[in-house]
């Protein structure tokens, strides 16, 4: 096994884990220019008294025919509180078209998860170390459409927007650490990526996604690329999206202070509605036959005489 320096590159948090029977996936992350994830059998793959931990590269079949990636990495596992209970062993290899994924079906036993510490608040932690050392891209349609441009392995159809970028940046690659240029070219797919995300509209990124691109931008940062200008391009679309997301926010609340107000005017306007009604109610008079025939029937002189006498 070769030394190899791992870096934590994901950490998981799984809630309710007890009550997880059926394999699950994390979300997608990025490191050494691939995209990976976490997938975990709960109950064991195939040995039931173990829980399974596998890495796992992210939509293979979109990947041009023949690549490969070659890795170290382990997982950490911790309880809620961040106390480190268990870690696996160090493992080094590659994945591939047919090989998508790999990782430890005994990476511990599940009777340790009956252990209150452990399983604190039901809720389990994984931490994900990777180092990825060598990206292979081969196939006829891969050779015929790359280009060799300054070290990198470029696309055709990217030639012009990477001779912009050194143009404008002559020497945002030029402290690098990788010298493997298929690791290179990865990192700089990465690089292109992010650079079209953070010319999004900023109304359109979500939380996650702007996690993601930073996240993206710290990883290229850390292996040498100067990205300062590409930093201050997101951190500009983050204070675009605050004041946007500030401002649905407050304009939100204004139309629920104005909803709050009505509710009150009709509140108020009901009582006086029903203040009224108790006012005004006046039970019905009954009247006689004779009561009525007074009301209708005019009394004549003499009739009032008589009633007088």
């Amino acid at each position: 096994m070769m030394e190899i320096d791992l870096q934590k590159t994901f950490t998981w948090k799984i809630e309710n884990f007890s009550e997880r029977k059926f394999p699950i996936t994390s979300t997608a992350f990025s490191s050494g220019g691939c995209e990976w994830y976490v997938l975990i059998h709960p109950k064991g793959d195939g040995f039931d008294d173990y829980l399974s931990l596998y890495l796992c590269v992210a939509n293979p079949k979109s990947l041009q025919p023949g690549w490969k990636r070659r890795a170290s990495l382990n997982f950490i596992i911790l309880n809620q509180s961040g106390k480190e209970v268990h870690r696996t062993s160090e493992r080094y290899g590659w994945f591939g078209a047919e090989i998508p994924g790999w990782g430890f079906r005994t990476a511990l036993p599940l009777t340790k998860l009956q252990d209150k510490e452990l399983l604190e608040n039901n809720t389990l932690i994984i931490e994900v170390y990777i180092k990825v050392t060598e990206v292979v891209h081969e196939g006829d349609e891969t050779k015929k459409d790359m280009l060799d441009f300054r070290g990198f392995n470029v696309l055709s159809s990217q030639i012009t927007s990477v001779s912009q970028i050194f143009a404008k940046y002559p020497n945002f690659a030029a402290d690098i650490k990788p010298k493997s240029k298929a690791v290179k070219t990865a990192y700089l797919k990465v690089l292109l990526g992010l650079i079209k995300t953070a010319n999004k509209p900023p109304e359109s990124f979500s939380e996650t996604e702007l996690i993601k691109a930073y996240s993206s931008l710290i990883e290229l940062m850390e292996v040498g690329f100067k990205l300062d200008w590409l930093k201050s391009k997101l951190d500009e679309v983050s204070l675009e999206r605050k004041i946007k997301v500030d401002s649905d926010a407050a304009r939100v609340q204004e139309l629920e202070d104005k909803v709050k107000n009505l509710e009150l005017m009709l509140s108020d306007l009901k009582f006086e509605l029903d203040k009224e009604k108790a006012r005004s109610h006046i039970e019905p008079k009954m009247f006689s036959l004779k009561d009525y025939a007074s009301l209708s029937t005019p009394m004549s002189p003499w009739t009032r005489r008589r009633k007088s006498d």
